[in-house]
C-alpha cells in the first residue's frame, strides 16, 4: 500500500516533470503522503509552542513593516549582545504563524540566543503570488539586523534558518541582493540553514501546488535559488529526512551539490528515519540533526567540555 501511495508502483500516466507522472509530481510534493502521523506532528507542534511560551513568558512583538501581519516575535536570551537566530517558518505558503512556531525558543533562549519568528503575508492572502511573502521575509531580516540594539542583540552574529517553505523563503533572502535591495553589506547573515525546502521552483509549479499559485515565470526566476547561486555570501548548511518526499530530498541534494560545484562554503546533514514534519520537530533537540546543524553552524556547544 505504501509503494502504491508513494507511486513507485505502475506509472500512473506520461511523464510531467523528471521521471515522475502527473500524480507521481503531485504526491511528490504533499507531505501528507509520505507522513502518515502529519496531524499528530502538527498538533504536537502547536502544543509545544504554547508551553514554550508558558516557560519563557510571551514574546516582544516588533512592526517590521507597515500591514497587519509585519509582525515578529522576538523571545529575549540573558544579556546584551548575544547572537540572534531569525526562523522562518512553513506552512505549504499557505498556513502557519509565529505564535505556533515558538517551539524551539527555548533551546536558544537557554543556548544564549535570541530566537526571532516573523509572521508574513501566506499566499491566498497575497493574490496568490509568493512574491509579497518574499518580500516580506525579507523585510523582516533587514528589521532585526537594524534593530537588534533594541533587544539586546549583536546585529554581527545574525544566523538565519528556515523549515519546508520557510526553507524556501530564506533561500530566497540568502540570495537577495541585500546592498541593491536594501542597502545592506552583502555579508551580515553570518550563517543559513536550511532544512527540507525547495530551491528551484519548476517542479512545485508543474505539481498540484499550481491550484493555489498563480506561478509566473517572472516567479519561478526569481525565486528560485538555486539559479542564483553567485549571490550566496553566507556559509550555507543544508538538510533533509530520509523519510521525507523524494523531491523534498532532490531539492536538498541538488542544491547542496550545486553550490558545492560552484565553491561556495556549503555542508549537507541528514535526518536518518525522519519525515518532513519530524525534521522541523528536531529544531528544538540541540542534539537532533536540525537544531544540532544551526547551534554548530552558530558555534555554539550544549556538551560539556
Amino acid at each position: 500500500m505504501q509503494q502504491e501511495a508513494h507511486g513507485h508502483g505502475a506509472r500512473k500516466g506520461p511523464r510531467v516533470f523528471l521521471d515522475y507522472s502527473q500524480a507521481e509530481l503531485d504526491a511528490a510534493y504533499d507531505q501528507s503522503m509520505y507522513a502518515s502521523n502529519q496531524e499528530q506532528l502538527q498538533n504536537r507542534r502547536i502544543a509545544n509552542s504554547a508551553a514554550a511560551r508558558r516557560r519563557l513568558g510571551d514574546p516582544e512583538r516588533f512592526a517590521y513593516g507597515p500591514t497587519e501581519i509585519e509582525r515578529l516575535d522576538v523571545f529575549r536570551t540573558r544579556g546584551d549582545k548575544a547572537p540572534i537566530f531569525v526562523f522562518i517558518h512553513g506552512g505549504a505558503w499557505r498556513a502557519g504563524l509565529a505564535k505556533d512556531h515558538a517551539y524551539a525558543a527555548e533551546t536558544f533562549v537557554r543556548a544564549g540566543v535570541h530566537f526571532v519568528v516573523p509572521d508574513f503575508v501566506l499566499v491566498q492572502d497575497a493574490g496568490r503570488s509568493l512574491m509579497p511573502m518574499a518580500q516580506q521575509v525579507r523585510s523582516a531580516i533587514a528589521w532585526v539586523y537594524r534593530n537588534a540594539a533594541r533587544f539586546g542583540g549583536d546585529p554581527d552574529r545574525l544566523y538565519l534558518g528556515g523549515h519546508s517553505s520557510g526553507a524556501h523563503l530564506a533561500g530566497c533572502a540568502l540570495v537577495t541582493d541585500w546592498q541593491k535591495d536594501f542597502g545592506l553589506d552583502p555579508g551580515f547573515l553570518k550563517g543559513v540553514t536550511l532544512c527540507s525546502g525547495m530551491y528551484d521552483l519548476k517542479g512545485p509549479r508543474l505539481s498540484a501546488r499550481s491550484n493555489y499559485v498563480d506561478f509566473t515565470d517572472e516567479m519561478e526566476e526569481a525565486l528560485s535559488a538555486m539559479r542564483h547561486i553567485d549571490r550566496i555570501q553566507a556559509p550555507l548548511v543544508l538538510g533533509y529526512g530520509t523519510c521525507e518526499t523524494p523531491e523534498f530530498q532532490r531539492q536538498g541534494r541538488d542544491f547542496h551539490a550545486a553550490v558545492k560545484a560552484a565553491g561556495k562554503k556549503v555542508e549537507l546533514f541528514i535526518g536518518e528515519y525522519c519525515n518532513h514534519f519530524e525534521m522541523a520537530e528536531t529544531l528544538a533537540n540541540p542534539y537532533g540533526p536540525f537544531g544540532r546543524a544551526v547551534l554548530e553552524q552558530m558555534e555554539i556547544s550544549l556538551i560539556p567540555a
